[in-house]
Order: structure tokens, then C-alpha cells, then sequence
């Protein structure tokens, strides 16, 4: 039987006056993937924010103790753009050479020069799994994953996705992740949570995300286009 690793009641978030997030409750198991839906300025990454502690809030949020997480935020625009090698990036978190190569091959970058290829020189793919091998690198047991597939197109994406499924059931690892994509949500989620400062909806896909919920949640008409393998 599973157990909750985390358990969020009644929280709220006031950044400048704004009320960001509203009232706000949902619990996560162990090796669970939820998704965070909504639309732009819905509060998802203030939420995850939230979560670690890095922003004042008012409710509760209680993670499972001695967890090991590990946050990826929406793009880092100033390492891609930084010259640094790949092994210098993964040095800045202290990750021995040994383990770089090893996590690297995990996410499919198996080139026997992957450590000294810039990472200026990466396409936005590569970049992102770069990012996710950086959210892997430490034995970590929750991941937070703001938008993994920013920037990138259709086949990319679905090769993301089906990576952090993966690595996901292998490790056992219960996965936060931010996704603006239906299709994302119906085939990877057990659970969704539907954001617009206070909760719309959550709960397992098929049975909660109805046209009625993503137009309130979306305020128009909802088209779900699906990747195709």
C-alpha cells in the first residue's frame, strides 16, 4: 500500500498585495506523478515554489521527513548561454565524473566526448536532457519539473516524456511536473491538478478533466492533440 509524501492543506500565497494562490489542497503518494495544469499566470510555478520553502506562505505543507528533492525550473537561460563544458556544469553541483557519465547515459547521451562538449553548443533537446540528468544527478526520491519540454517540438517532447516515465518507474521516483499539454496529462499522470490560484480540479484524468472543467479552467474551447509515436 502506498503512503502520502506529500500532504498540502489550505494553502495560500500573497505576493505584493496579489492573492497567487487561494485556499489550496492536495496530497501526493509515493511514486505517484501528478501534473499541474493551467493556464499562463495560474500560480503553478509559485506553487512549486512554495513546496520547497522559498517563498512565504500561509497553510500547510508537509513533505514526508529526510526527503531527498530536487527542483528543475522552466529553462536556465544563463548556463545554455554560459560556456561551460558539460562536465564543468555537473561539477558545479559536485557530481564525480564517474556519476555524470553514468546519469548522462540514463538520459541517452552516450557520445564518448558528452563531457567536454559545450553547452552552448547543445540543441534545446539535448539541453533538456541535460537538465533532467542535472534533477537526477543526487539519489533523489521526489522530482519537481517545471515545464521539461519548454521550446521544444512535437518528437522531442514525446522523447522527453517517455524518458522521465522511464527513469520515473525505474527509480521509483515520485514526479511534480508542470505541463501545459493534454495529451502529457492523460498518458503519463495518475493525478491532476488543475491551478488558476485555487484549485479547479484534481484527480485521476479521465475522470475529472470533462470540457466543462478545462473551459472554466481555460475560458474557451479545449483541442487535445495527441503525440504520435
Amino acid at each position: 500500500m502506498t503512503e502520502d509524501i506529500l500532504r498540502v492543506k489550505n494553502l495560500n500565497v500573497e505576493l505584493g498585495r496579489e492573492k497567487i494562490i487561494e485556499n489550496l489542497s492536495f496530497k501526493v503518494e509515493e511514486g505517484e506523478t501528478l501534473v499541474v495544469l493551467g493556464p499562463n499566470g495560474a500560480g503553478k510555478t509559485i506553487l512549486f515554489k512554495a513546496l520547497l520553502g522559498l517563498i512565504p506562505y500561509t497553510g500547510e505543507i508537509w513533505w514526508k521527513p529526510e526527503l531527498k528533492l530536487s527542483y528543475v525550473p522552466t529553462r536556465l537561460p544563463l548556463v545554455k548561454e554560459f560556456p561551460l563544458t558539460i562536465e564543468e556544469f555537473f561539477n558545479l553541483k559536485e557530481v564525480s565524473r564517474e556519476r555524470t557519465i553514468e546519469i548522462l547515459k540514463e538520459v541517452g547521451m552516450t557520445q564518448s566526448n558528452i563531457l567536454k562538449k559545450k553547452i552552448t553548443e547543445l540543441s534545446t533537446g539535448q539541453f533538456q536532457r541535460i537538465l533532467i540528468a542535472w534533477g537526477l544527478s543526487k539519489d533523489v526520491q521526489v522530482l519537481l519539473f517545471d515545464e521539461p519540454t519548454f521550446g521544444i517540438d512535437i518528437g522531442g517532447q514525446e522523447n522527453v516524456y517517455n524518458l522521465l516515465e522511464k527513469v520515473q518507474k525505474e527509480r521509483g521516483i515520485t514526479t511534480l511536473l508542470i505541463s501545459h499539454d493534454l495529451s502529457v496529462v492523460y498518458k503519463f499522470a495518475d493525478n491532476v491538478l488543475c491551478l488558476n490560484k485555487k484549485s479547479l480540479c484534481y484527480g485521476r484524468p479521465k475522470e475529472i478533466l470533462s470540457s466543462k472543467a478545462l473551459s472554466e479552467l481555460y475560458g474557451g474551447e479545449i483541442k487535445v492533440y495527441k503525440h504520435v509515436k
